[in-house]
Formats: structure tokens, sequence, C-alpha cells
């Protein structure tokens, strides 16, 4: 995330934990940044007007002073877009559903007029299939598809068995247009070291896959997230392509932008 969530998000942390206050240690660990980091960070919501005051000595740490007044319910882009996903992935009829999307609903009224709109163009680039079937790839290039009809029952852990640093390179490669470095081992055991551009995440046949452009191929490619040992972020920005050519998704499958957007 970028200086200005992070602010946000680390003044939400302190609010959240209260009167106890929390660690500097604890938020450079959730935030994956320096401890330095989060000082500069502390002192430039200090110098906006946040009441955050240091605690001493052990156990000592970072408390937001309980006169500050913040709005109860604020999200990020992506926050918004992560509650979109968890709706998306509701089986139809599932209990609360309805009230689950009242509850989008506000949360997307709640956003600004940017942050709504990041989270539209974000949340359209993140597809869900309901069914079990996997998008045919563009062009009649079966081999741009990482072994689909392999997925086993160890796929829905992927998210066990990838980082979270690594899910929020991912995430963040997406959101951002950054071009992301990925150590990939295919279904064969192979790994291989790729420079590659998103394009769309998918969630078909029980797993989670990226797919990009990758420079390596020059081609589309589908790399299942469990599979993605290391993925770094690189400075370089780069043209996001059309979502259509992530190939010809599947009747069952929809992108998990919110219908009024």
């Amino acid at each position: 995330m970028d200086k200005t969530e992070r602010l946000y998000a680390v003044a939400e942390e302190l609010r959240r934990a209260g009167r106890t206050g929390t660690t500097g240690p604890r938020l450079a660990r959730l935030f994956e940044v320096s401890e330095r980091t989060i000082k500069r960070d502390v002192s430039a919501l200090q110098q906006a007007g946040l009441p955050v005051w240091a605690q001493a000595g052990p156990g000592g740490g970072y408390v937001l002073d309980a006169s500050a007044t913040l709005p109860p319910v604020n999200f990020t882009p992506q926050q918004a877009v992560a509650l979109a996903i968890a709706l998306a992935a509701l089986p139809p009829g599932s209990p609360f559903a309805v009230d689950a999307a009242a509850a989008q609903d506000k949360i997307w009224d709640a956003l600004g007029p940017q942050a709504r709109e990041r989270a539209s163009t974000l949340a359209a680039r993140v597809w869900v299939d309901r069914g079990t079937g996997v998008p045919e790839a563009r062009g009649g290039q079966p081999e741009a598809l990482d072994a689909p009809a392999s997925v086993s029952a160890t796929a829905s852990s992927s998210a066990l068995l990838t980082t979270p640093a690594t899910l929020r390179a991912v995430e963040q490669s997406l959101a951002r247009h950054r071009v992301l470095a990925l150590r990939y081992r295919d279904s064969g055991g192979t790994a291989t070291s790729r420079h590659v551009e998103p394009v769309l995440l998918a969630h078909t046949g029980q797993a989670w896959y990226l797919i990009a452009w990758c420079r390596t191929r020059e081609g589309v490619r589908w790399f299942r997230l469990d599979r993605v040992e290391r993925a770094d972020l690189t400075a370089e920005v780069y043209e996001p392509r059309p979502a259509e050519e992530a190939g010809e998704p599947p009747a069952s499958a929809r992108p998990v932008r919110h219908p009024a957007s």
C-alpha cells in the first residue's frame, strides 16, 4: 500500500487497539515495513493533529487518546473489493446473503468518489466462477493454462501454501499496475523466474489463478497462486491490458464489480 493508505491503516489499528495501545514492532510486522517507517508514520499522524502518545518501558507502545473522534467505519478500495470477493463467492441460497449485499451497498456508499472509482476498476479485474469450468486460453494456446485439469483437493488450501507477503505483492501489482517478479513452480515441479504484467485474478476450479502477460513467454499465462513460491513488486509501471486477453470466461464466471458501479 502507498503511504497515504498506510497512514490511514495505522490510525485505524491504533483506534482498534484502544487504551492498551500497540507496539511499533507489531505494527511493522502487520504492514510489512520497518520500525523506523512506523515511527515516521506515527510522527506524521501526530503532526496532522492525531493525538497519539508513546508509552515508554516494557510493554510500551503507541496509544491513541480516547478523546480522538474518528469515523466509526472507513474502508480502503482494497478492503471494499475484499468484501465484494467474499460476497461473490457465496453459493446461491446462502443464509444472510441479502444482508451481506446490503452491507456491501453501505460500504460502497461510504467510499469517496475517487476511492469508489479505484475500487470499481480493481473489482472488475477480480473474477469468481461459481461453477467448475476453466476459461479457454485466448488464441487456442492450451499451454497457456497451467494444467487446469489437474486441480486437486489441495487447491482449496492455496491460501495456506502461499505466504501473506506473496499474496500482498500480487494484490498490489494488480491494483497499482506494477510489474511483478515471480518464482513459479509448474505442475511438473519445474521452477522458473518470470516478469509478468497482471491482467486478472480469477477463482475457478477451487483454486485462485493469476492471469498475466508473461514477458518470458510473450503471451498470456495462468499461474496458480499456490504454486507461486515468491512474488516481488518491481518499480516498473505497466499499461494494463484489456481483460479480454485473459480468454473467454465460463458462463458461470463474473467479476466482483459492485452492481451500482
